[in-house]
């Protein structure tokens, strides 16, 4: 017999929740140190940038949004950039060179050092964003691999990797949101809320 529907619902939500619990368990300092990161990027003029595909895709333009717009609490826009929306860029790229590439040579234009990259990748093999975040460290831009796991490929190229304790694509994906979403929350935090708490992070107040 197969497994009924409420079954199935119960099933996602007790591996999501098990699977968020230890995410959070472990990875909650991780999640703050990278919003340090971003606040004291953003503070400094620079901008946060996303790429990812499919899902992946959707949370970087979701996130980026947060950025732009607001998350919760109401204050200046800041600059997120999805490297997934400008369709013409996208697809000028992937004709004249390869989809491989439709990240990378966004990244090389927009990109500056002291910038952030994140990349979206459950699996941590994703071609187009391994090699976005390889150009990221190759120009001074931090790089943040979101994925599942294994880390995988991610691991060599990223400064921050957030590894997800699942290998089911839909539980990674629900709390990379999660994680961003905490992510933006506690920029907002360093950047408006708790000054003093980012200051000593700031390159003037070092050495």
């Amino acid at each position: 017999m197969s497994e009924s529907a409420l079954q199935k619902v119960m099933d996602h939500a007790s591996a999501g929740l098990a699977a968020r619990k230890g995410f959070f368990d472990t990875k909650a300092e991780l999640v703050v140190e990278i919003a340090r990161a971003m606040a004291v990027c953003l503070a400094g003029g620079g901008k946060v940038m996303f790429c990812g595909n499919g899902g992946s895709a959707a949370d970087s333009q979701h996130l980026a949004a947060e950025f732009t717009n607001r998350f919760r609490m109401e204050r200046p826009p800041l600059p997120g950039l999805a490297l997934t929306t400008d369709t013409s860029a996208l697809t000028a790229i992937g004709n004249d060179y390869s989809f491989d590439e439709v990240f990378s040579k966004q990244l090389l234009a927009l990109g500056r050092p002291g910038d952030i990259l994140v990349g979206f990748s459950t699996s941590g093999t994703s071609t187009n964003v391994i090699r976005a975040m390889r150009e990221a460290k190759r120009n001074d831009i931090v790089t943040v691999g979101m994925t599942g796991q294994s880390g995988a490929e991610m691991a060599s190229v990223s400064d921050f990797l957030v590894t997800v304790p699942s290998e089911d694509t839909a539980v990674i994906q629900e709390i990379h949101i999660a994680a961003g979403h905490m992510m933006c929350h506690l920029v907002d935090h360093f950047l408006f809320e708790a000054v003093a708490e980012l200051t000593p992070y700031l390159p003037e107040s070092k050495g």
